[in-house]
């Protein structure tokens, strides 16, 4: 079957070179091999998500001579969806709600001599609210009390097979060790539905056969297997590339002002141009 790959931005800024890089990537994966490439908006987050900034990622990547297949996804579009997959690990006891503020997590982790991490650097749950018993969880949610809902890492461990792999392209087969991310927020008090959840979700249900993003998220590919064989979902391969990074080796990022394509084109700098920049890795100045 021809492969499925996708670019899934969220709207929360203009896009940037490394943007670029990875739009590019992944249409080039699915060019080559005469697949199709998607557009996926991941909107979730509505303190960060601004309509103005679709408009600009779309004229954006065709300005880059990029078109992709099919409709555009909108994550805030399929809301219910996300609900029903929730609904459906907390029928098996594999979620629990967790009303922990940021301020109780930390003073917890502070008083632990080695507190454990994450793959990707944050701090491991420490579990405070796993043991609450059923009825003090029913109260404080029919209070009105906000609360995330966290996946039970250790239930969800033995719910799959012993030995869970992912298939990376160039490397071949890795084992998964999800374990090390511990009870991660599935839902967030400020919005109906976490990354990992949305992500795996919608790869599955537009058929995503090649997952291709940075190499900074390649440890989260190990949770993402893990949800995966809990939903049935099927899985992907994944092409983790390098990160696009400025001149002191630090990664392009919406925070710290990189150079937007809005920028770059205003300032005469061609999609040819940024093609090429793209393929040397280079971080241009603007122009003055």
């Amino acid at each position: 079957m021809p492969i499925v790959t996708r670019f899934a931005p969220s709207p929360t800024g203009f896009l940037h070179l490394g943007h670029a890089h990875a739009a590019l990537t992944a249409h080039r994966h699915a060019s080559d091999a005469g697949g199709r490439f998607l557009l996926r908006l991941e909107d979730i987050d509505p303190a960060r998500c601004r309509p103005a900034y679709v408009a600009a990622i779309e004229a954006d990547l065709r300005w880059l001579g990029l078109e992709w297949d099919g409709p555009v996804r909108v994550q805030s579009a399929h809301l219910v969806e996300y609900r029903a997959a929730l609904d459906a690990l907390a029928a098996r006891g594999l979620v629990y709600p967790c009303f922990c503020t940021r301020a109780d997590i930390a003073r917890e982790i502070g008083q632990s001599a080695a507190a454990p991490h994450a793959p990707d650097g944050s701090a491991v749950y420490p579990g405070l609210c796993r043991t609450l018993p059923d009825a003090v969880r029913h109260a404080r949610i029919a209070a009105g009390e906000p609360h995330a809902l966290r996946l039970d890492m250790a239930k969800a461990l033995r719910a799959v097979p012993d030995r869970l792999t992912f298939i990376e392209l160039g490397q071949g087969e890795i084992r998964c060790e999800p374990a090390s991310f511990g009870d991660v927020v599935l839902a967030r008090k400020d919005a109906p539905a976490s990354y990992h959840l949305c992500v795996t979700h919608d790869d599955a249900a537009q058929g995503v056969s090649l997952v291709t993003r940075g190499i900074d998220l390649q440890p989260a590919t190990h949770l993402h297997r893990l949800l995966q064989a809990l939903m049935g979902w099927p899985a992907p391969r994944y092409a983790h590339h390098s990160l696009l990074t400025d001149a002191a080796g630090k990664r392009l990022a919406k925070r710290d002002d990189a150079a937007t394509l809005r920028a770059l084109r205003e300032s005469g700098v061609s999609a040819a141009d940024v093609r090429v920049m793209v393929a040397a890795r280079v971080q241009p100045g603007l122009p003055g």
